[in-house]
């Protein structure tokens, strides 16, 4: 692979599904689902990944194309396709330059995907990349996560172990982290361990610093509207009620007029 600043890559790739299991009742399948029969398509997928959403919608008759900036998400993506019979249309590039064939009715950003962009005049040129990539009366919407933190390395600690089904090797995800309340950015490291028989056969580690930035609800309004957005919107978690001051987990939604 060429080298470019990409996290989701080899291992944190290959166990992305094995580690999530199964996400068809995952709540924002619903929720991105009900927005998309409310304000219509084509839709976007940004930052499809896998294509945990894509490929359902897809497979329900949506359509629906994909954006992701990781070959190797994309390539799974692809996979799972085929064993599914399905031909999506996938786009590999960074949210902030993006410029693809076609203007959508809704754009979604699933997964906190967004606070992937670190730099704040970077995300703001990923808000106008969403806006012109919208038709007239388009919506974008995006969830955030709100992660706070007193700035100390945690320990490490792990976030999940399970046994492969074709060869029974034991498959680790360890994580450590700091979030910065003053800069209201997360720095993470991760590993990646897999033993067979007590011996290890592959390991890897991965350091993004920062690796995400969080945004309070105030300021993720803001986002949409110094883009361009009107009408704004914004919900608990990934749920059609209201969100309250207190919500880490919400969802906006901006209108291009």
């Amino acid at each position: 692979m060429e080298e470019k600043d990409i996290e989701y890559h080899g291992l944190m790739a290959e166990t992305w599904d094995f580690f999530r299991g199964d996400t068809s009742d995952w709540e924002d399948r619903f929720f991105f689902r009900a927005m998309i029969d409310q304000y219509g398509q084509p839709v976007l997928d940004v930052g499809c990944g896998t294509g945990r959403l894509l490929l359902d919608y897809l497979a329900e008759g949506i359509d629906v194309d994909g954006l992701d900036i990781s070959p190797d998400m994309l390539a799974i993506c692809r996979q799972k396709a085929v064993e599914l019979g399905l031909e999506p249309r996938l786009f590999e590039g960074e949210m902030a330059s993006m410029t693809l064939p076609r203007p959508y009715q809704t754009i979604i950003v699933p997964s906190s995907s967004f606070q992937l962009v670190t730099d704040e005049e970077v995300a703001a040129r990923t808000m106008n990349r969403f806006f012109d990539h919208l038709l007239p009366g388009g919506v974008l919407i995006m969830s955030f996560m709100i992660f706070g933190g007193d700035g100390k390395l945690s320990d490490w600690r792990l976030a999940n172990g399970k046994k492969r089904s074709e060869d029974g090797a034991l498959v680790q995800f360890y994580i450590r982290g700091r979030n910065d309340p003053e800069t209201q950015l997360q720095h993470n490291e991760s590993r990646y361990e897999i033993t067979l028989d007590g011996e290890m056969i592959d390991s890897e580690y991965h350091q993004r610093s920062p690796a995400t930035r969080w945004y309070t609800q105030s300021q993720a309004l803001k986002l949409f509207e110094i883009a361009g957005f009107s009408r704004t919107q914004i919900f608990k978690g990934a749920t059609m009620e209201p969100a309250l001051d207190e919500d880490t987990l919400f969802s906006v939604l901006g209108v291009k007029t």
